[in-house]
């Protein structure tokens, strides 16, 4: 059964798209990688100056299979802070990355032939875990400008057998971040239908124009005891290979995770659980604020260059660091027989002729989209949008006269 279930999984679409880029970079072009799912920037001392401690401490053995308690303890306090709702060290899980929260989540949660709502466009590896997991993924398409489902788009996929929604809000690829009428409506479905929620929200630290971030449990503080709240350090401290995720649930998925993850991680990462450790004793928030400073001077001068695109719609880019453009109506427009037909092509044209890596919206399940990172460095991003304007601004005639 395993093994059907693998032969159903593709390569992330991401890892496919960054693997072109390097590539074409190997043959001595110049690349601008757009299609990474990460901030390009070093990490803050103070988680250095904590995996160094630690090392240099001789640290070297097995935590806790659900991670060091003081971590766990640090991050209560954090949620806690951050949801207005009170979490305690009996409901945190530290795990190697949000992937293997997420995966403990879907684990905990649902059985074999169960069916989990998720909204498309999405992060591929949310229905491969469902999958995995011998479940069915079931979709509801969002649509832009907003990429927000509607409550009765919800309600209709709903059948005897849904037993969880994922919720990925700030959004990974849209770019969405869900209000809280939204969340409130998905919560008031989720406790009539008794399904849990599985709310990925890694990209917590990134919300622009005034809009805070607000988690599922803030919102509708009556959906917690069915709620695993999944984070990670990864994006808001530039740590992505460090692998140090975590999330929030209830008690008896707490312990089945620890029965888990002590027969197949068996922890995360020692010196990297040190240094998140130390990194939250000591910080002062100077890293956080100026990272997040920069991907907004990055968002508004980006969206000042797409605003230039003549046949696609402005993305809201409302939360994460991701542009998401609606290449919709500018396919349509393409002549029927030009060679260039799909987003997948766009991707690759956008790679050849501007040297411009992005991810076409097929890997996220949408056939008009295409993605484009802005946690590349300004220096790079803003000349790759210029780029990418220009060539996808002449690509109508162009293509009418191939």
């Amino acid at each position: 059964m395993l093994a059907q279930r693998m032969s159903l999984l593709s390569e992330s679409g991401t890892a496919a798209a960054r693997e072109a880029a390097k590539v074409a970079a190997a043959a001595g072009r110049e690349i601008v990688d757009l299609a990474a799912g990460e901030v390009i920037i070093a990490p803050p001392k103070t988680v250095r100056d904590g995996a160094v401690a630690a090392i240099e401490a001789g640290i070297n053995r097995y935590t806790d299979s659900i991670g060091l308690i003081p971590l766990r303890e640090a991050v209560a306090v954090k949620l806690t802070a951050s949801t207005h709702v009170n979490w305690t060290v009996d409901n945190v899980v530290i795990t190697n990355g949000a992937k293997q929260a997420l995966f403990d989540a879907m684990l905990a949660v649902v059985d074999p032939g169960d069916e989990v709502i998720i909204f498309k466009p999405c992060w591929p590896t949310l229905p491969s875990q469902v999958l995995l997991a011998g479940a069915k993924p079931v979709f509801v398409d969002v649509k832009g400008p907003t990429y927000i489902p509607t409550i009765e788009s919800v309600r209709a996929a709903v059948t005897p057998k849904t037993k969880a929604i994922i919720l990925n809000s700030p959004n990974n690829p849209t770019g969405a971040v869900y209000d809280r009428a939204a969340l409130q409506a998905i919560g008031d479905l989720a406790i009539g239908y008794q399904l849990w929620i599985i709310s990925d929200e890694c990209y917590s630290s990134f919300v622009f124009n005034g809009h805070p971030h607000e988690s599922i449990v803030t919102a509708h503080p009556g959906v917690r005891s069915r709620t695993v709240l999944v984070n990670a350090f990864s994006k808001e401290l530039a740590i992505t290979g460090w692998r140090l995720g975590y999330f929030a649930a209830p008690p008896d998925i707490v312990s089945a995770a620890k029965k888990l993850q002590s027969h197949t991680t068996s922890n995360a990462n020692v010196i990297a659980q040190h240094a998140i450790l130390h990194h939250l004793k000591v910080t002062d928030g100077v890293f956080e604020k100026g990272m997040f400073e920069r991907l907004s001077r990055a968002r508004t001068d980006g969206l000042a260059i797409l605003a230039r695109l003549a046949d696609v719609p402005v993305p809201q880019a409302e939360g994460s660091f991701f542009f998401y453009l609606d290449l919709g109506k500018l396919l349509a427009k393409l002549p029927t027989r030009a060679p260039v037909k799909t987003v997948d092509d766009i991707a690759r044209l956008l790679l050849e002729e501007t040297g411009v890596a992005s991810v076409a919206g097929s890997t996220f399940g949408d056939p008009t989209g295409l993605r484009l990172s802005f946690g590349a460095p300004p220096e790079l991003l803003l000349p790759a949008l210029e780029k990418l304007v220009g060539s996808l601004n002449a690509l109508k005639s162009r293509q009418a006269a191939a």
